[in-house]
């Protein structure tokens, strides 16, 4: 048996909110470079932020599995608008990430719920 039979599969949703999180992930790399570059901040606290952010929504790709995780993952779309306190063209750059998140969320509930009303029977074994 291996390790991947063994983990449960994950549904539409998680990947789904995985995947954007994965992306706002990239996008704070950036942002923590360019509000260094245009002097916004301090290099320890461009840095360190952007750090300490692009951590927790790595983390939160991880934990989107549970109700709570997902919680977490709209607090986060918060917090990315809210960047835009530090560079405006955040407040568009966030917007726009919260509206892929709630499509994500929405897609990912349509999809796994079409999925559980036809569920479609999988085997390891080759036809013959």
């Amino acid at each position: 048996m291996s390790t991947a039979a063994a983990r449960p599969r994950r549904s539409a949703t998680e990947s789904l909110l995985a995947i954007a999180l994965a992306l706002e992930a990239t996008v704070v790399f950036f942002l923590a470079l360019t509000a260094y570059g245009l002097r916004v901040l301090p290099p320890v606290a461009a840095f360190g932020g952007g750090a300490a952010l692009i951590l927790v929504l790595i983390l939160a790709t991880r934990l989107v599995r549970w109700p709570w995780g997902v919680w977490l993952g709209w607090v986060l779309q918060a917090v990315l608008i809210g960047l835009g306190i530090l560079l405006p063209i955040m407040y568009a750059i966030g917007a726009g990430f919260a509206a892929l998140w709630v499509f994500c969320f929405v897609k990912g509930r349509q999809l796994d719920a079409a999925k559980s009303a036809n569920p479609v029977t999988t085997t390891d074994e080759e036809p013959q």
